[in-house]
């Protein structure tokens, strides 16, 4: 029987309160790499009016200036304006940061790690830095092999931010939100059900003061500006049945962190699938990659993937569970949902043959520690808003799809009794 059913992701821009913290403390952790790639950072910022907390555990030799950075990351989102009530050169920025546990840090630290970290023999020493599930999802829905809620609904953000930048809508201002509801028959996306909005903005656009005329204008203008180039070349276009909604209380002019507090690590589900897959419940934005937190889950991320653009699957979820001190995960599943070209449990064998799951491993074969220092300084913060994964814009290594053609091969080596890979 056909089914049709309707599916939501949501994602937020850049001046988001929410996402201003994860972008500060990636920016930290950015610093504290590249000076020193063996740095242990976990660090957490909290921002309301006039306020910016940076706390959390760092142990590093770097040198850094925590509050230049956050100021400097604050003005490149775009708070420049006091009048806004949150802006780079006038909050308050306080520091309250400790070195990390001891009693944490003895599960990563091997007489090993130091130049030796990246041999094969002491991958098995170095155990991960928490315990943890985590999970990584692909599917063939878009090009980037991500759903197609979420890789709208981060397009949208992203065109949002861009064209305030640009100057071509500048009464926008840097907090906003998004949301896509797409059609699905059969599992499959066939329409746009809603397109939904919400950006702060001046309380006036030039000569323009009526509420709902500003509105009105908005509107318009987010609907030439911004929907119709996301949807540019698509498939799959809004028709005469979608729903625009823009700022639905009427107006957003109080924003950021003025209008609400943030948080690093609040916004899970939009750095990840939107809420297409499930979720293990860690937060990535500050965090060193000895939190399996954020490198197993690009680990997972690149076997599923993997999978999915090798034909094998159409949907594909890894989940990878660790205990702290342990290198090797706890467990490993593969799901995919009925659409796999080959038992799951044939895929299973797969990732554990093909894909380094160890956490000094997974740092060694995308580079995690080093990128920062190799991309002038700046690796973790391009990632901290618009999403980890299906990012076309960046060169990030756990989203090539560089062992698909070696699975494919694989699978038709040694396929299950009753199985088959197309072509």
């Amino acid at each position: 029987m056909s089914r049709r059913y309707l599916f939501t992701s949501e994602s937020v821009t850049e001046g988001h309160p929410d996402k201003i913290c994860d972008q500060i403390s990636d920016t930290i952790l950015d610093a504290l790499l590249s000076q020193d790639p063996q740095s242990r950072v976990a660090a957490e910022v909290v921002v309301n009016t006039g306020l910016v907390l940076i706390t959390g555990e760092i142990t590093s030799k770097a040198q850094v200036n925590f509050v230049d950075l956050a100021r400097k990351k604050i003005a490149d989102i775009g708070y420049t304006n006091a009048e806004n009530g949150f802006c780079a050169t006038s909050c308050s920025v306080l520091l309250a940061l400790d070195e990390q546990s001891p009693d944490i840090a003895q599960g990563v630290n091997t007489a090993q790690e130091t130049r030796e970290q990246d041999s094969e023999d002491s991958f098995d020493a170095v155990g991960a830095g928490d315990q943890g599930l985590m999970f990584g999802f692909a599917c063939n829905e878009t090009p980037e092999l991500m759903p197609l809620p979420i890789s709208l609904a981060h397009r949208i953000s992203r065109r949002l931010a861009a064209v305030r930048k640009t100057g071509d809508l500048s009464y926008l201002r840097p907090d906003g939100k998004t949301q896509v509801t797409v059609i699905y028959e059969d599992g499959r996306p066939v329409g746009i059900d809603t397109i939904l909005v919400s950006t702060q903005h001046t309380a006036n656009i030039g000569n323009i003061t009526d509420g709902a005329a500003v509105q009105a204008k908005i509107r318009e203008d987010l609907w030439e500006a911004v929907v119709q180039p996301v949807f540019a070349g698509m498939e799959i276009q809004p028709d005469a049945e979608t729903r625009f909604l823009v700022n639905p209380t009427g107006k957003f002019v109080i924003g950021g962190p003025q209008g609400d507090s943030g948080l690093t690590g609040r916004k899970i589900i939009v750095d990840t699938y939107g809420g297409y897959s499930r979720h293990g419940g860690g937060a990535f934005s500050g965090k060193d990659p000895t939190k399996v937190d954020r490198s197993a889950a690009y680990a997972a991320r690149y076997a599923a993937k993997n999978i999915v653009a090798a034909g094998l699957a159409d949907k594909c979820e890894v989940q990878l569970s660790y205990a702290i001190g342990v290198a090797r995960p706890v467990s490993i599943l593969v799901e995919t949902f009925g659409t796999g070209k080959i038992d799951d449990d044939h895929l299973l064998e797969l990732v554990k043959e093909h894909f380094e799951l160890r956490p000094a491993g997974i740092i060694q074969a995308f580079n995690l520690r080093k990128l920062p220092g190799e991309r002038n300084g700046r690796f973790y913060q391009d990632v901290a808003a618009y999403g980890h994964f299906g990012r076309t814009d960046l060169d990030l290594p756990w989203e090539r799809t560089d062992k698909a053609a070696l699975l494919k091969e694989k699978a038709l080596a040694r396929p299950l009794s009753g199985s088959a890979v197309g072509a």
